[in-house]
C-alpha cells in the first residue's frame, strides 16, 4: 500500500525540497508525515512509537543542516523512519523491513544520506566523533556531525566512553540525547533518574519560563534566541543544577531541556548552536508515539505493534488460539516454575524484558529479577559476579547482542568456570530486522570456548527440559539458543526431564542419508523425511541437541553407517554445527560425503522468517533439494 501524500509532503522528496518551505509551514509537513507512517505501518509492521517521536526532530536536521555533506547519524534507528522519508526513499517506504524492500534502519549502501549504518545501541556518539575527527584531517572544518542517541542507549558504556572521548576533542559535534523516558520497556538506572529530575524539577520549568520571556517578551519565538543559546551554558551550570551537571562534567556544552515536538523551536535552536564549535549536547524531550493516542498511551506495547487499525488504534489480533506458543512466552513461564523450585534462580536482562517474556518474572518476583539497562557487558558481569555468589543467574540476552559481551563470556565466565545460564533468544535469522539483528554467529562464537555447554531445543518441551537441566548442581557456564516465534507444541506444558548434556537423539531411521540438525529447524527435516519418503528415499534424521559438548557415540553410529550426510542449522555454515561435525569425521577418519545447510557466509537481509530460511536453502524444500541433488 502506497498512501497518498499530503499537500506539503507531495512537494518533498529530498532535503533541498524541504529548504524551499516557510519556517510556518513545517508542522504542517510534521503532522503529513506522522500521518504518512501510521498508514504505513497499520499494515506493514515495524518500529511505529520511536519514530512517531521523532518527526519533528527529523524534519528540523534536515531544514538545518546541509545533508548529505553534513552527517547526521540516527542511533539504533528505530527512530529515522521520518529520516528515511525525507531523504529520496517516501515512495518505498511502503517495502520497509519487506523482502527486498528497504531497511528498517539506516544503511549506508542503501543512501547516502544514511551516514552509517545502525542498528544496535549506543554507537552514533563515536561514529560522530570519528567522521568529525577525520573532517578535521581533512581540513573539512565546515562539516557539521550530529548523532542522534535516545535516553536508553545513554545506558550503554560505549556511549559513555564516546563521551569522555569527545570531551577533549576540537571535533564539530553535536549530541541530540532523545529523552522520551523509553526504549522499549521504561528505562532503568541513575542515568534515567537524573534526566528524569532534569526535566521534572522546578528550577528548570522557571528557567524555560524566564527563556520564553527573554525570547521576545512572553510570545513564542522571539528574536534574541541566539544570544539566550550564547549564555545557556553557564546558566544551567551555575544556576540550575546544584550538584553539577553530568554532560559539563565531561566537557560538553549543556543545552536544554526543550521540547523536541515543537519543530520551529528545534529549528531556531539548531540554527543558533550551528555557530559554537567544540562538542555540544542539545538535552530535547519527545513524546514516544506522539500524534496516535494508543501509542502515546501504551508505549511498550506500541514500539512495533504489529498490524493494528490506524483509526481506532487497535492491534489486530494474531489469530493463535490453539497454535503453539512462541519459545519467549515458554520460557518465561517456565523460568517462574523454576524460581519456585530454586531460590538462588535470578532473571537478568539487558533492557529486553518484554521481549523475552522475563517480565512475567520481574511482575511475580520483582525483588528477583533485574533489568539492567542497554548494558550486555554489565549483565553478563553482573551474572557472573552472582554466580561467584551461589546465585544461579539466568542472562536472557538476544542473541545478536550477545555478541556485545564476548570478552565478558570469555574472560568472567567461561574462564571461571561459573554457572550463568545464557538464554539466547532470537537464535538464528530473525526476519524483518534484517542483517543487524539475526543472531547467525551464537554457534560458532561459542564453541571455541571452553568450559561451555551449548543446546538448542528442537521444541517447546526441549526448552523446558534445557532450562531445568542447566540450573541443576554441578553446571557451569551453559548457553540455550532459540528462536524468535512460536514452536510446534500447543500442548507443551510437560513434566521436566533432565537431558544429559552430550546426549542427541535419533528422531527416525533410515537407509540411504543421514540428517543430522540442531534446534528448531529439526521440525524442517521431520518434514523432509516424511515427503522424501513418499518419493522412495529413505532418510534418517538424528537431532544433536547439544553442539558441546557433541554427542560422539551417536556421531560415530551415524558415520559408521552412513555416506551421506547432510548437516542443517539455523546459524552460519562457518564455524558452525556442520564445520563441527565435519571436525569430528576429520579426526576420526571417516570418509563420508557431508553437505552442510545454514546460513552462508554473507549477510542476509531482511523479509520473513520463512522467505529467508527458504533463501538460504534449508527449510524443509531446501533439505529435499539437497538430498536429491546427491542421491
Amino acid at each position: 500500500m502506497i498512501p497518498k501524500n499530503g499537500p506539503l509532503l507531495s512537494k518533498v522528496n529530498l532535503p533541498s525540497d524541504l529548504k524551499k518551505l516557510d519556517i510556518e509551514e513545517l508542522p504542517a509537513l510534521c503532522a503529513e508525515i506522522r500521518q504518512y507512517i501510521i498508514e504505513v505501518m497499520s499494515v506493514n509492521p515495524g518500529h511505529l512509537g520511536a519514530s512517531l517521536g521523532t518527526v519533528e526532530l527529523a524534519v528540523a536536521l534536515h531544514y538545518v543542516y546541509d545533508t548529505p555533506f553534513d552527517k547526521i547519524i540516527w542511533d539504533v534507528g528505530h527512530q529515522a523512519y521520518a529520516h528515511k522519508i525525507l531523504t529520496g526513499r517516501k515512495d518505498r517506504f511502503h517495502t520497509i523491513r519487506k523482502l527486498q524492500g528497504i531497511s528498517g534502519f539506516p544503511k549506508m549502501s542503501e543512501s547516502e544520506y544514511d551516514a552509517f549504518g545502525v542498528g544496535h545501541s549506543s554507537t552514533s556518539v563515536s561514529a560522530a566523533l570519528g567522521m568529525g575527527v577525520a573532517a578535521s584531517l581533512s581540513k573539512e572544518e565546515n562539516r557539521h556531525h550530529v548523532a542522534v542517541i535516545g535516553d536508553g542507549a545513554m545506558t550503554g558504556g560505549m556511549a559513555m566512553e564516546a563521551l569522555n572521548n569527545a570531551g577533549v576533542s576540537n571535533a564539530n559535534l553535536l549530541v541530540i540525547l532523545n529523552d522520551n523516558q523509553i526504549a522499549i520497556d521504561k528505562n532503568v538506572g541513575a542515568i534515567h533518574d537524573y534526566l528524569a529530575d532534569i526535566v521534572t524539577s522546578r528550577t528548570y520549568n522557571k528557567f524555560r519560563d524566564k527563556i520564553w520571556l527573554l525570547m521576545g517578551g512572553g510570545t513564542r519565538y522571539g528574536k534574541n534566541s541566539r544570544a539566550i543559546v550564547k549564555q545557556l551554558g553557564n546558566a544551567v551550570k551555575t544556576t540550575l543544577l546544584r550538584g553539577g551537571n553530568l554532560f559539563e562534567a565531561f566537557n560538553f556544552r549543556y543545552f536544554g531541556p526543550v521540547d523536541g515536538n515543537d519543530v520551529i523551536r528545534v529549528v531556531k535552536l539548531l540554527t543558533d548552536m550551528k555557530n559554537i564549535k567544540g562538542p555540544k549536547l542539545l538535552h530535547i524531550h519527545t513524546v514516544k508515539g506522539k500524534g496516535f493516542e494508543k501509542a502515546e498511551k501504551d508505549q511498550t506495547v506500541y514500539h512495533a505493534p504489529g498490524v493494528f487499525d490506524m483509526t481506532t488504534g487497535n492491534i489486530k489480533e494474531d489469530k493463535c488460539q490453539g497454535m503453539a506458543p512462541k519459545y519467549q512466552t515458554v520460557f518465561g513461564r517456565t523460568i517462574i516454575e523454576l524460581a519456585e523450585m530454586n531460590a538462588k534462580i535470578v532473571g537478568i536482562t539487558p533492557a529486553m524484558s518484554t521481549g523475552c517474556s522475563l517480565n512475567l518474572m520481574m511482575s511475580k518476583m520483582p525483588d528477583r529479577t533485574f533489568d539492567v539497562g542497554i548494558a550486555e557487558q554489565h549483565a553478563v558481569t553482573f551474572s557472573a559476579g552472582m554466580a561467584a555468589s551461589g546465585f544461579i543467574p539466568f542472562c536472557n540476552i538476544y542473541s545478536t547482542f550477545m555478541q556485545r559481551a564476548y570478552d565478558q563470556i570469555i574472560h568472567d565466565v567461561a574462564l571461571q568456570n561459573l554457572h550463568v545460564v545464557f538464554c539466547l533468544d532470537r537464535g538464528g535469522l530473525v526476519g524483518e530486522d534484517g542483517a543487524t539483528h539475526h543472531g547467525t554467529y551464537d554457534l560458532a562464537y561459542l564453541r571455541c570456548i571452553p568450559n561451555m555447554t551449548i543446546a538448542a531445543p528442537m521444541n517447546e518441551e526441549e526448552l523446558r527440559d534445557l532450562m531445568y537441566t542447566a540450573q541443576l548442581p554441578g553446571m557451569g557456564p551453559f548457553a540455550i539458543r532459540y528462536p524468535k516465534g512460536r514452536g510446534v507444541m500447543p500442548q507443551w506444558k510437560t513434566p521436566f526431564n533432565k537431558l544429559e548434556p552430550g546426549k542427541g537423539r535419533m528422531i527416525r531411521d533410515g537407509r540411504d542419508v543421514a540428517i543430522i540438525t540442531i534446534g528448531h529447524v529439526g521440525n524442517y527435516a521431520t518434514e523432509a523425511c516424511t515427503i522424501l519418503e513418499e518419493s522412495g528415499i529413505s532418510a534418517a534424521h538424528f537431532d544433536l541437541r547439544y553442539l558441546k559438548p557433541l554427542d560422539e557415540s551417536l556421531l560415530h553410529d551415524i558415520f559408521s553407517r552412513f555416506t551421506r550426510i547432510i548437516t542443517v542449522e539455523d546459524g552460519c555454515i562457518a564455524g558452525g554445527m556442520g564445520s563441527a561435525v565435519l571436525e569430528f569425521m576429520a579426526a576420526n577418519g571417516y570418509h563420508s560425503r557431508v553437505v552442510r545447510l545454514g546460513v552462508p557466509d554473507k549477510f542476509i537481509e531482511q523479509g520473513s522468517v520463512g522467505e529467508l530460511h527458504h533463501q538460504c536453502g534449508y527449510d524443509a524444500e531446501g533439505i529435499i533439494k539437497a538430498v536429491k541433488e546427491r542421491n
